[in-house]
């Protein structure tokens, strides 16, 4: 049986071609698994990706709209940003959910572990589903401008169903916490 442990890549170089405070991208000559020689560029995150569904006590949620420079258009998703790797997730969750919708949360649950495009980064990411909320005022970057809105979870669900929220890891968050809702495992 194949050892599923085993890199079938042999890195014979690496480069560092671009970096910033979040990001390092580098340039690699690879062996592929069948021994030919190919090239492989990584973008390396020094943050983890971190997101957050608020439910209140009535099923209600908070998402947040913000235009993104990369897509080049407006973006709906659950409160999310990044925990330096080698801190714990979790406090930049709660970090990310004040400054962005201005609650604080009692009870922090899991919901979701993953990595983004893995085809070309090594990012993980982390959502924790957040209650017993307390509403306090936002704090966001000045790098965002944002917008919030209060819903009914079942209506972000049915934005994420529609595409009208299309970020990844929004989305797989969202179908996550409503498969848990469904089956009552929470």
């Amino acid at each position: 049986m194949k050892d599923l442990n085993k890199n079938p890549w042999t890195t014979l170089s690496k480069k560092s071609v671009y970096g910033n405070p979040w990001i390092e991208v580098s340039h690699r000559e690879v062996l592929n698994p069948s021994g030919g020689n190919g090239i492989y560029g990584v973008v390396h995150f020094k943050n983890i990706a971190v997101g957050v569904i608020p439910l209140d006590e009535n099923l209600n949620t908070w998402i947040v709209g913000q235009y993104r420079y990369t897509l080049n258009k407006y973006s709906w998703e659950n409160p999310q940003g990044g925990a330096i790797i080698g801190t714990e997730p979790l406090e930049g969750a709660k970090r990310e959910l004040l400054e962005e919708t201005g609650l604080t949360a009692k009870k922090w649950t899991p919901i979701l572990e993953g990595h983004t495009s893995n085809s070309v980064t090594d990012e993980c990411a982390i959502t924790y589903l957040a209650q017993d909320l307390t509403i306090g005022e936002a704090e966001p970057e000045e790098t965002e401008d944002l917008v919030l809105r209060k819903l009914p979870f079942q209506e972000v669900f049915e934005m994420a169903l529609k595409g009208e929220i299309t970020d990844l890891f929004a989305v797989s968050s969202i179908f996550k916490l409503q498969f848990m809702l469904e089956k009552g495992l929470l």
